[in-house]
């Protein structure tokens, strides 16, 4: 029987262990940030151990890092962290992209911008939407600190081997709807949990049009349907994608290999979703995770259980309402999720020639200076400042409440990021997950709108 691409890249990393047991994975590539390190080089300090690769260690400063003035750290814990990581890779050897460095973002945009990931490779980092390099065909995955704490010593990390569920994926995505979409409607019909156990891999001749960027938004995701994996096929627009960065020195020793990860015709796979997209619409989220998402058109669900009531109490809506009925105050432009070139050139056609609504807060932040280089080279930053968005530093930002972008209480915020948990933006903040296109002519309109319409 054939294998899987999950399967193939899994057993050639295999060092120890049966199939169906835990089994010890060599790790090609250990990304780290400031918040889930520190620990683990404590526990290398105080069992005086010395950290086994450091060249396969990269660090970069993103979940802390202010947007309007990056060296001015008001925080104490976020300036301790910071500073932390910056003596712990100094100390260690680790390569840090630091402060206001040319590569610094956010650390799942770092990776594949730089050459750093690349198909077939074991990825780990203590962090939950590490899936996202999946969509280069690795096998990468989010870890806690205990096991940061494993790689940094050994290089090496225990795992048991989840089953295989391929998600097919197939015909033209309409105009106005993109990869957030998709999965976002994926964990709509299958629930936050249909992953579980399992190694996605996506495929299908969807996936096969789209862009490095976007198969990352979807891989990047795959974490909130349960999976810690997320996989697609490396092709021709992989290839082209990591040839030339800076740390793929190998491309050409290592380019036969890669086109031999595939799933095999007659790989075996436990579990199969397919899915049309020809009539998909863009999809909101109205509640509290990201399960509780509609399609444009359709009103808010009945309440089905006490979760569901608790959700929509929190978001002061009510069942029957439609997204085009919430009240918003901020638009988020920014993520790991959607803060990638393709992202804001999206945005900015939507954006150009006119303004922000007076009762809309906007941001844009890009997920890298390298995107923020890019992006102002093309004059998207002045598209965006002429509307009357702000134009931010590259960091985790308003993503997640841990520096200073925050979305006050009660205040609804159409967002391109991946969580919409109670609090998750800050204290009492409302979260709606979008695509950027909807985001940003949100921004534009004050509410949400068909951005079907909107896009020619």
């Amino acid at each position: 029987m054939g294998r899987t691409l999950f399967d193939k890249v899994w057993n050639k990393h295999v060092l120890h262990g049966n199939e169906g047991e835990p089994q010890l994975l060599y790790i090609d590539l250990h990304l780290i940030h400031e918040v889930t390190s520190p620990q683990a080089f404590e526990g290398l300090r105080i069992q005086n151990r010395s950290l086994r690769r450091p060249d396969l260690t990269f660090a970069t400063l993103d979940h802390n890092v202010p947007t309007i003035d990056i060296f001015n750290i008001k925080d104490e814990i976020a300036n301790k962290q910071i500073t932390t990581l910056q003596k712990n890779a100094k100390d260690f050897g680790v390569h840090i992209f630091d402060m206001g460095s040319d590569e610094q973002g956010i650390v799942h945009m770092v990776g594949p911008e730089t050459g750093l990931t690349q198909p077939g490779k074991t990825i780990v980092c203590g962090d939950s939407h590490t899936a996202t390099h999946g969509a280069f065909g690795a096998i990468a995955f989010g870890i806690g600190t205990s096991e940061v704490e494993h790689v940094f010593a050994t290089q090496t990390l225990w795992q048991t081997k989840p089953k295989n569920l391929k998600i097919e994926i197939n015909d033209k995505l309409p105009t106005g709807v993109y990869a957030k979409d998709i999965i976002l409607y994926l964990i709509n019909q299958y629930g936050v949990d249909f992953g579980t156990g399992y190694a996605l891999e996506f495929t299908g001749e969807t996936i096969k049009s789209l862009s490095m960027e976007a198969r990352m938004t979807i891989c990047n995701m795959a974490i909130e349907a349960g999976a810690k994996y997320g996989m697609m096929q490396p092709d021709k627009t992989t290839f082209e994608y990591v040839k030339g960065r800076p740390y793929a020195t190998n491309f050409d020793q290592s380019i036969d290999w890669w086109q031999t990860l595939y799933s095999d015709e007659d790989a075996y796979f436990d579990k199969v979703i397919e899915l049309d997209v020809s009539n998909l619409e863009p999809q909101v989220t109205w509640g509290t995770n990201p399960e509780m998402g509609v399609n444009f058109s359709s009103p808010f669900p009945e309440i089905k259980d006490s979760n569901d009531e608790r959700a929509y109490n929190y978001m002061g809506l009510k069942p029957g309402q439609k997204a085009e009925d919430i009240e918003l105050g901020y638009v988020f432009l920014g993520s790991c999720t959607n803060a990638r070139l393709s992202d804001l050139v999206e945005a900015s056609h939507i954006v150009k020639g006119n303004k922000v609504h007076p009762n809309i807060t906007a941001i844009v932040v890009p997920g890298s200076r390298t995107v923020k280089k890019e992006a102002e080279a093309l004059g998207l930053d002045v598209i965006f400042k002429e509307a009357g968005f702000e134009w931010r530093e590259p960091g985790c930002s308003m993503c997640l409440g841990m520096n200073p972008d925050q979305v006050p209480e009660g205040v609804h915020c159409a967002s391109t990021s991946n969580r919409n948990f109670e609090g998750r933006q800050g204290k009492g903040a409302r979260t709606h997950l979008v695509s950027p296109a909807m985001a940003a002519a949100a921004a534009i309109n004050g509410k949400f709108v068909d951005v079907r319409k909107v896009v020619v």
